[in-house]
């Protein structure tokens, strides 16, 4: 299994811990992480715009990344999520064999 790491913005607190819980109990990730305030500055729609979100942080893999990617298609209030993947280069091995445990 290739371990991966998945950032997904959200409009608030309340929508986060709702993809979370989902999230983990669909096993598409072994722990989601929430930071419940950030500040977003970014384009949209020809407009600057200047929100607060909260972030995700997913423990997901390789091989569950389509799925994970959908199912945040679906069940996300933003037309267009933000949904990052990149590849942690080193993880404690104790962490990742329960990172991978956790995805089966």
């Amino acid at each position: 299994m290739k371990p991966r790491v998945v950032l997904m913005s959200c409009s608030d607190k309340e929508e986060g811990e709702r993809l979370a819980k989902l999230i983990v109990k669909k096993r598409l990730a072994s722990c989601v992480n929430i930071i419940p305030l950030v500040y977003s500055f970014f384009w949209w729609e020809n407009k600057q715009q200047e929100t607060q979100e909260a972030m995700l942080i997913a423990k997901s893999s390789e091989e569950k990344w389509e799925e994970l990617m959908q199912f945040i298609k679906e069940n996300h209030s933003y037309e267009c999520p933000e949904i990052i993947s990149f590849e942690p280069s080193q993880v404690f091995l104790p962490y990742l064999r329960w990172w991978e445990k956790e995805l089966t």
